[in-house]
């Protein structure tokens, strides 16, 4: 069984809760870090000790308040911690359970498991937790099942990327030259306008306006 586990999550009462699991598996040696910086801290002083952990527990979102944080994401502070030590296990245990959003972060290659905060969540985290131990993967069954399904809508990086820059305000021949500059594929006029018309069409979105608002209700971009 893991040794030393560290718990990336703000809400004191998740914390509790994740606490009570990793109690029960009796594991000696449990960190807390209600900030991704600070959870990059907690894991780089281990590193340096020669004494790393060996699981982490992360939630995806963090809310913002007055300490100015470099790493605002979970997701962000998974890719960091996994190039800084590829050995290091992560659980990703959040309340966003967008298919895309999890389809994203199992294509990374950054995680073994993902936990669905919801009534199963500490059954499920347990599970989980049991699953790594083993050396073996782990999904919530209801996000197993929705990634199943043959129907399931996911999104290439084009997508993402022409969409992301339209919020940002960039007008599609400012796109274009985005795309070229970053090397992006394809970055055709007509092929951007092709695919907004697409993606309007698969989210029965009047405008695109309307596209750039369901996209972010979905936490897409």
């Amino acid at each position: 069984m893991f040794k030393k586990v560290l718990v990336a999550e703000d809400m004191d009462s998740i914390n509790h809760a994740v606490a009570s699991v990793l109690e029960e598996l009796n594991i000696p040696e449990v960190a807390h870090a209600q900030y991704c910086d600070k959870a990059w801290l907690l894991a780089k002083k281990a590193s340096q000790e020669e004494k790393p952990f060996d699981l982490l527990i992360c939630d995806l979102s963090f809310k913002a308040d007055h300490r100015e944080e470099k790493i605002k994401s979970g997701k962000e502070l998974i890719a960091i911690l996994k190039s800084e030590n590829p050995v290091l296990k992560i659980l990703v245990n959040s309340i966003e359970d967008h298919p895309q959003t999890v389809k994203d972060l199992w294509d990374s290659g950054n995680i073994e498991a993902y936990v669905c905060k919801d009534r199963h969540g500490l059954k499920e985290l347990k599970e989980a937790i049991l699953h790594l131990d083993k050396g073996e993967t782990y999904n919530s069954p209801s996000i197993e099942k929705t990634l199943n399904k043959n129907n399931l809508l996911t999104l290439s990086d084009f997508e993402i990327n022409i969409v992301k820059y339209l919020a940002e305000g960039f007008s599609q021949d400012e796109i274009q030259e985005k795309l070229k500059s970053e090397n992006i594929k394809p970055n055709s006029k007509s092929a951007i306008e092709k695919r907004l018309k697409s993606l309007r069409e698969d989210f029965s979105a009047n405008t695109n306006p309307h596209l750039i608002y369901i996209m972010q209700d979905l936490k897409l971009i």
